[in-house]
């Protein structure tokens, strides 16, 4: 239990339906309908699609998605793919003759297809109750009435500004500035594509007026996209992978996402008593860092549309071989050299129903306005994923036409004894294999309850330095500096979490919610 004298968060209780989101209006839409008589499915979707109008610069209609689906009265889970492909006509050879060495993550050759609306018709129509129509009604009606902004997402949209371009600036800013918090932003243009889908489906979006003002816009910034590319965007069913952490199953999408690497960070800390240690403290920071330094170092080199090598990664004994790599003295300062031998932006929810269909569900843009470029007549904001490509001649993640990007986004699920008992989610750009490991070993290690997990502090090795939330102590940052660590307090604070528990003892469900974002978990 909290200590009630100090700021924090109480977890929500319900029995009927829970919902976690980052923004309260998104997570009302979901509970409202739910009692409509809608499913995990249904809520999870209006939810979904509402948050791009209440962050925009977080997500959207022209981004991706990933879910795990736990149906009712099952035990299963079902991933859903719903990334998109970079357009056929893309060629790495074409962009590093153009100069890049990576690829520009404002510019067009960094535009997959947007995979998230066809998931979301899918996704509807196969376990879905009260049809997409009711699903989309929501989004539609508060794009045209508009919404009060609320504090982080004026803070992040503030942050964003020059990363929109062109006619994106038309659209997502008032008179040419970001809004504050409480001013009223609309997308009117926008609930006329999600008309468009709810009256004809997937086909309302990837063919007719709405893909020829999203082809010819592309075409006119110089992309390479085409109405054929669009017309066979299509998500995938698949079997998801786990990992063991104490008493819990930690389930993970499948690659093109980066689940594998919060298994095999998971794996990497099962090798030392991590239980024993301070959680806040310097032994169990330093520990997790070079954990996160060798896991995304194998996620850099196997991770990809195709990952051939998943199997290695997910390995225990590629664990124990990384593990050794680890002093605890000293840090490692060149993780991809000392390894070879042994190999942004998003916005995440959970919804349980009263029947335990269980989604966790992270739909995302990647950097904040994603390619900062917009179409000119529906002023849908590109996603900017192919950034996720690389140039690397040979990598089994170089960027090509018709394939999937690696991709940051994941959701999880927890099972116990061979039952879901938490979907959860992480959201923060790279940040969210860390945060996975993190969150369930602050449940595990050290008997967190999930609210407290999400609420702890939290630190990140991330290119080339150690961010260290404000939550630290300075005897901490010191000590970490000790050994080696360049550490830094980041200027926003690192990622955001959502959860709901199923705690099946008393017959509730528990939500909870991260403060570092603007939402709440709700039930009934």
């Amino acid at each position: 239990m909290r200590d009630f004298h100090l700021p924090g968060r109480s977890a929500v209780y319900g029995k009927n339906g829970m919902v976690a989101t980052s923004n309260p209006l998104s997570s009302k839409v979901a509970i409202q309908i739910l009692e409509a008589g809608g499913n995990a499915v249904d809520a999870a979707i209006a939810a979904a699609v509402l948050q791009g109008l209440l962050e925009p610069q977080m997500t959207g209609i022209g981004g991706d998605c990933f879910i795990l689906l736990s149906p009712a009265g099952s035990e299963e889970i079902i991933a859903l793919n719903g990334s998109g492909r970079a357009p056929a006509a893309l060629n790495a050879t074409d962009i590093r003759a153009a100069g890049h060495s990576i690829v520009p993550t404002g510019g067009v050759e960094s535009i997959t297809l947007p995979g998230a609306i066809d998931a979301f018709c899918k996704l509807s129509n196969d376990y879905g109750k009260l049809g997409l129509k009711s699903s989309l009604a929501p989004a539609i009606h508060y794009m045209k009435a508009g919404v009060p902004i609320a504090p982080r997402t004026a803070f992040d949209w503030s942050l964003a500004v020059d990363n929109l371009k062109g006619l994106a600036r038309d659209f997502y800013l008032l008179k040419g500035k970001p809004p504050t918090a409480g001013q009223m932003f609309t997308a009117p243009m926008q609930a006329k594509v999600l008309e468009e889908i709810a009256q004809k489906g997937r086909d309302g979006f990837y063919k007719g007026e709405v893909a020829e003002d999203m082809v010819s816009s592309l075409n006119a910034l110089g992309g390479v996209h085409s109405l054929d590319d669009f017309s066979n965007v299509s998500c995938d069913y698949g079997d998801p992978i786990s990992g063991n952490y104490g008493n819990f199953e930690m389930v993970e999408h499948p690659p093109n996402g980066q689940g594998a690497t919060a298994i095999c960070m998971n794996n990497i800390m099962n090798q030392f008593d991590v239980a024993s240690m301070d959680p806040f403290g310097i032994e169990r920071t330093h520990i997790e860092a070079e954990a996160t330094k060798l896991a995304y170092d194998a996620r850099n080199r196997f991770i990809a549309d195709k990952s051939e090598r998943l199997d290695y990664m997910l390995s225990m004994d590629t664990a124990k071989k990384l593990a050794t790599l680890i002093d605890q003295n000293s840090t490692l300062k060149n993780p991809a050299k000392i390894s070879e031998a042994v190999h942004k932006e998003t916005i995440c929810l959970t919804v349980v129903d009263k029947d335990l269909m269980s989604v966790s569900m992270i739909y995302s843009i990647f950097h904040s306005f994603g390619s900062g470029l917009a179409s000119s007549k529906f002023g849908i904001n590109f996603q900017n994923r192919g950034a996720g490509f690389t140039l690397e001649k040979g990598h089994p993640n170089e960027a090509s036409g018709g394939k999937r990007p690696m991709h940051t986004i994941i959701p999880g699920m927890l099972r116990e004894k061979g039952k879901v008992v938490m979907p959860f989610c992480v959201m923060g750009g790279a940040y969210q294999a860390t945060g996975h490991s993190r969150f369930v070993s602050n449940i595990v290690d050290f008997g967190l309850q999930p609210q407290a997990s999400i609420d702890a502090p939290r630190s990140f090795a991330d290119g080339g330095g150690l961010k260290v939330e404000r939550g630290y102590s300075d005897a901490v940052r010191q000590g970490l500096t000790d050994l080696g660590h360049n550490v830094l307090i980041p200027e926003v604070p690192i990622g955001g979490a959502q959860a709901v528990w199923i705690d099946y003892k008393n017959g509730i469900l528990v939500g909870a919610s991260d403060p570092r974002k603007d939402g709440a978990a709700l039930g009934y």
